[in-house]
């Protein structure tokens, strides 16, 4: 009962404007249209406030204009705009390749980079020129 209220002054309220406050839209019509497309628009189980809803027909009209004005692939057909002719998945993002070559150099990086701090992978000196080993520090002491 205070849905359909409510639904009774929203039409009031909206009368024969397009908009709320006026010809173009306000953060109050966002949420005013967040609430009543789904309302409009789903399949419900109780279809009572739908129905009430469908019967104020400023609001119906107030949602399939913002439908079409700001969802036009929305209008029926269930699908977006087709691209422009002439326009592959390629030239939607030109950079896509050199991101994805990022990215994986970033993670692989990041990767190398904990497994060092976290000593799963140490680097050690092996062999040095002349067959020579390192001399540790002890024997170096032990020498001076």
């Amino acid at each position: 009962r205070e849905a359909r209220e409510c639904l009774t002054l929203l039409s009031q309220r909206l009368g024969s404007q397009k908009f709320f406050f006026g010809d173009s839209p306000a953060s109050l019509d966002a949420f005013v249209f967040s609430r009543l497309a789904p309302l409009l628009k789903a399949k419900l189980p109780n279809g009572k406030l739908q129905q009430h809803l469908k019967s104020l027909q400023n609001l119906c009209n107030y949602c399939t204009s913002i439908l079409s004005l700001y969802f036009p692939w929305d209008g029926g057909e269930g699908r977006p705009l087709p691209h422009p002719a002439g326009s592959g998945e390629g030239e939607e993002d030109p950079h896509k390749r050199r991101n994805q070559l990022l990215s994986v150099l970033v993670g692989l990086v990041a990767m190398l980079g904990y497994a060092f701090l976290s000593g799963i992978v140490s680097i050690q000196r092996g062999v040095g020129p002349a067959g020579r080993q390192p001399i540790a520090m002890e024997e170096e002491e032990e020498e001076e």
